[in-house]
């Protein structure tokens, strides 16, 4: 496609204005895309609410999920806060929002069938929604390349 008809396309006058267009998506956060945090909770974000989870590793490296506390809606979460608990037939462990928010949802399912979470823990087996404080937080995440070294990483040690 040429610059001009890109220029159509967009409704800019100029290549500067083009030129513009793509240094502001290329400093944004990408929304839809999922970030990780170092314990193993993930976060995807769709508009200003951020659905968040535990990762595939940490599902597995729990065992079977037995119960689930899950925060109550209305709760306001700082990042790092301890947001719940998950425990399985191995351990137990605390969940820690990934972000700064107010808690829109939890995910029902999980509480009634924890087990959920090992079957699908990034689509039917999320935790709790929040509507996000501050999305730039989430540029302190880590995306799915660099979780996969850190997992790679951890896994060694």
């Amino acid at each position: 496609m040429s610059t001009l008809a890109v220029r159509n396309v967009l409704g800019l006058r100029s290549v500067n204005a083009l030129s513009n267009v793509f240094k502001s998506f290329s400093t944004t956060v990408r929304l839809n895309d999922r970030y990780y945090t170092k314990k193993h909770e993930w976060i995807s974000v769709k508009g200003k609410i951020g659905t968040v989870g535990i990762s595939d590793f940490a599902q597995d490296a729990l065992g079977d999920v037995v119960y689930v506390e899950l925060p109550e809606k209305g709760t306001e979460l700082t990042k790092g806060d301890t947001a719940g608990a998950i425990e399985s037939v191995k351990a137990a462990s605390d969940i820690y929002s990934p972000a700064s928010g107010v808690v829109t949802e939890r995910n029902a399912e999980v509480e009634s069938s924890p087990g959920v979470i090992n079957k699908s823990p990034y689509e039917k087996g999320w935790l709790f929604k929040l509507e996000l404080k501050n999305a730039d937080e989430l540029k302190e995440l880590m995306d799915e390349a660099t979780y996969e070294k850190f997992k790679a990483q951890e896994s060694s040690e």
